[in-house]
This record gives structure tokens, sequence and C-alpha cells, in this order.
């Protein structure tokens, strides 16, 4: 047997299923908190990504100066 493929619009239609569910159990506080969270998280990771890079930079011109 074969598995179906799987479709590209896929996601988008599990997200908004998901929104639907987390605004019937979610007053819209707890929604913004939510999603402030998760920004926070996105915003955590992208600056641990730019301190990361900033590190192989920085290791890179000691190496070129030693």
């Amino acid at each position: 047997m074969h598995a179906a493929p799987v479709r590209a619009n896929a996601l988008p239609a599990v997200t908004t299923a998901l929104r639907a569910v987390e605004s019937l159990l979610l007053g819209s506080g707890q929604r913004t908190a939510r999603r402030n969270a998760w920004n926070a998280v996105l915003e955590d990771r992208r600056r641990a990504r730019d301190r990361v890079e900033a590190e192989h930079v920085l290791s890179a011109v000691a190496d070129r100066r030693s």
C-alpha cells in the first residue's frame, strides 16, 4: 500500500484548526499572553543565532591575527 501524498496546504489547515480550538478554550487575554510568550521565544532564538554568528566572526578575526 502506498501512503497518500502530503499536500502543501495541509499545514495551514492544521494551523487554522488549532487556532479555532485555541479561541474556544482560551480567553483573549490568555491567547495574547501565549502569543507574546511565543514571540519572546522566537526573539531569544534569533539573538542566540546572532550571538553564535558573532562568536564565529570574532574567532576568525582572532585566528588571522595570531
